[in-house]
Parts: C-alpha cells; sequence; structure tokens
C-alpha cells in the first residue's frame, strides 16, 4: 500500500525532470494566432512569417547554440480563447517568450497572462496603444494607431483632398475604435470636418442605411478603419450606393481576401501599412524571394513581413541577453535600438513600441501598389 504512492510520486519526478530536460535542450517560442475564423488570413500570413524566421534561425544553428522550437495555437478569431492559447503555452510547453497577436483586442486578452507570468510578449502587429500598457514584459514590432492615425489625417487631407469626409467604424473592435479616435484628432486640428460618423458591429454584412446617411452627409471620402472583411463589403455597397468617392482605411485593411471579396469596388481605394514588397531595398527583396521560395510563390503581406520581423528581434534580445531567463529577455528587448528588419529600422522607445515608417497603398489595376512611405 505505501510503494504504489511512492511509485508514482517517482514517475511524476521523472517525467517532470523529462519535460524540464528537454525544455533546457531547445529554446521554446510560443506563438498564438488567428489560424481560422474570420480574420485567420492575418494569423495564417504571420505565422508564415514567423516560421521562416525560425528555420532562418535554426539554419544558422539555432540560439545560444540550442535549436527553437515553436509551440503554435490557434485561437481561432474568438473572443477569450487567446487567453486559454496562452496559458496552455506557458504551463505545458513551458516557453520562455510569446510571439501574438496580430488583433489588438486578443493582444489586450494575452498580455495580462504574460505579464502575470513574466513571459516577454511582443506583438507583429497590434497597433492599439493600450497592448503594451498591460505591463513591461509587452513590446510590439509595428507604429502604433496615434501615429498611424495622423498619417492617415495628414494623407487624406493634403493628398486626397478630402476636406470632408464620413467614418464608419466598429463598436466592438478596439482596433477600430482606436484608429478612429486618433485619426479624427489631427484631421479637424488641420482643417477637416467629420461631417458624418457611422457604427456597426464585428461580422455585419449590411452597412447600406450607414452608407445611405454618409452619402446624404455629401463627403469627399470615406474612412473605415476596421478589417479587411468588413472593408471589403462595405466598398461594394458603397458603389452598389452610387458612392464613386475614395475609401481609405488602415493596416487591418492587409489581406489578399480585400481583393478578393471587394472586386473592382476597392479599385482607387487606400490604405496604410507597414512594408511594401514593392520596396527596393536588398533587405526587403532577400525576404520576398525567401518567402516565395518557402510557401509556393505566395507574395508577403505586411502581416508576413511583421511576423518575421517579431520573431528576429525577439531571437535577437535573447542573444543579447544570453540567456532565456524572462527577465533578462525583457531588459534586452527594451534595449532594442536601430534593428533592421524587413519592415524597417525598429527601436524600442520608453513605452516599449516601434518607432518606424508607414506606408501608404493603393489598390490600382487589381492589386495593391506602393505610393508613398511617412517618417515619424
Amino acid at each position: 500500500m505505501i510503494a504504489l504512492p511512492r511509485l508514482h510520486l517517482l514517475l511524476l519526478i521523472l517525467g517532470s525532470a523529462s519535460l524540464c530536460l528537454r525544455a533546457q535542450e531547445t529554446v521554446r517560442i510560443g506563438e498564438f494566432a488567428s489560424l481560422t475564423g474570420k480574420e485567420a488570413a492575418f494569423g495564417q500570413s504571420s505565422h508564415k512569417g514567423t516560421v521562416l524566421a525560425i528555420e532562418k534561425l535554426n539554419a544558422g544553428g539555432g540560439l545560444l547554440g540550442r535549436k527553437v522550437e515553436l509551440f503554435t495555437e490557434d485561437n481561432q478569431s474568438k473572443p477569450g480563447e487567446s487567453t486559454t492559447a496562452v496559458r496552455k503555452l506557458i504551463s505545458r510547453n513551458k516557453i520562455v517568450a510569446l510571439l501574438g497577436e496580430v488583433a489588438s483586442s486578443r493582444s489586450l486578452e494575452a498580455a495580462p497572462i504574460a505579464q502575470g507570468a513574466h513571459i516577454p510578449m511582443v506583438s507583429p502587429s497590434s497597433t492599439n496603444p493600450e497592448v503594451t500598457q498591460r505591463g513591461p514584459y509587452i513590446f510590439r514590432v509595428c507604429f502604433i494607431d496615434p501615429f498611424q492615425g495622423a498619417v492617415l489625417a495628414k494623407f487624406a487631407f493634403n493628398s486626397l483632398h478630402a476636406h470632408r469626409v464620413g467614418v464608419l467604424s466598429s463598436v466592438s473592435s478596439a482596433y477600430s475604435v482606436g484608429l478612429a479616435k486618433y485619426f479624427a484628432e489631427p484631421y479637424v486640428a488641420a482643417g477637416g470636418v467629420i461631417a458624418i460618423a457611422q457604427k456597426y458591429s464585428e461580422g455585419d454584412k449590411d452597412f447600406k442605411a450607414q452608407l445611405t446617411a454618409i452619402r446624404a452627409a455629401g463627403v469627399d471620402a470615406i474612412f473605415v478603419p476596421g478589417y479587411y472583411t468588413e472593408a471589403a463589403l462595405i466598398a461594394k455597397q458603397a458603389r452598389e450606393l452610387g458612392l464613386t468617392i475614395p475609401l481609405f482605411g488602415g493596416d487591418g485593411w492587409e489581406a489578399p481576401q480585400l481583393l478578393e471579396i471587394g472586386g473592382t469596388a476597392v479599385e482607387g481605394c487606400y490604405y496604410s501599412t507597414h512594408y511594401s514588397p514593392e520596396d527596393p531595398a536588398p533587405l526587403v527583396q532577400q525576404f520576398v524571394q525567401a518567402f516565395q521560395a518557402r510557401w509556393g510563390g505566395e507574395m508577403p503581406d505586411a502581416m508576413a513581413a511583421l511576423g518575421y520581423d517579431s520573431a528576429l528581434m525577439l531571437a535577437d534580445a535573447i542573444k543579447r541577453a544570453g540567456s532565456t531567463d524572462g527577465a533578462r529577455i525583457r531588459d534586452a528587448l527594451a534595449a532594442t535600438k536601430g534593428f533592421a528588419g524587413v519592415t524597417g529600422t525598429t527601436s524600442m522607445d520608453a513605452d516599449r513600441n516601434a518607432s518606424k515608417a508607414a506606408v501608404i497603398v493603393v489598390i490600382k489595376d487589381g492589386r495593391f501598389q506602393f505610393l508613398e512611405s511617412v517618417a515619424p
């Protein structure tokens, strides 16, 4: 009766020792992303960039003399799933750092879990300012919405000559709410007029009532600070209602599905983003070639480039830390200056946000085309 519990205890100790030994043999990095669900295009693209970066690291000898092991969890684009995924990665997979998420709302869900466990978390493309405010272990490699909003305000007023705009934003997306706010402030300060502001909820498919009201307001352009699915449907319904004015948005528009869903309706529309594969910089073109070779000729979008940069910036910090200790990785990430990535040169500011340029893209002849670059 006594031997059995002791045997169980011995097996438990041996099992724990085996898991710890395996964790020590590799550098374990976790990733949580929307690989299925409504925003799967973002997560899948970012994941492909991350995988390419991890493979590059391992081909070059790994990190700290060890192979890098990537553990990925799918949050299915659903609210609440990110916290479950991150808890699993930390407790079961024993990760030393975390990559994700693309969407601000899901990063906001997961950040307190990573912060509480002292696991450094690097978001590829969550632009809402509140993400890194969740604690000193939370970072990002993308610009933030106050900068993106200012870029779009300047572009709308000066380049589009749109002095009266309508805004159509999602009430259920932290990204959309934030970007609408950060656009409005500099746009109005420059002399622009927001003639009308309309709302929708994530998952809505009929926007004709809002667009009819916008049409009646007599605007020069429509700002849609949302994601690609709704943006494409809004563009189609706007054209059906006879609205021929430009629509423009932020980096949430960037996905092949914008063209697939929107078709000719998105021609002549614009959005801000983080990079363009048309950039002739050698680092960009090397990345594009490597990505296409790895993923069957697919052209990498901004989410892929940011996924790639987030993994390599994290790896750079681990190398400089010389350790997989969470606090030491955190300190190295915070000290990042002049990291040369595909999406630009990244330096961390005091709030763990990346300072870097933005790109304006126009949809022309059925494809995304580089228009201009705007520095911080």
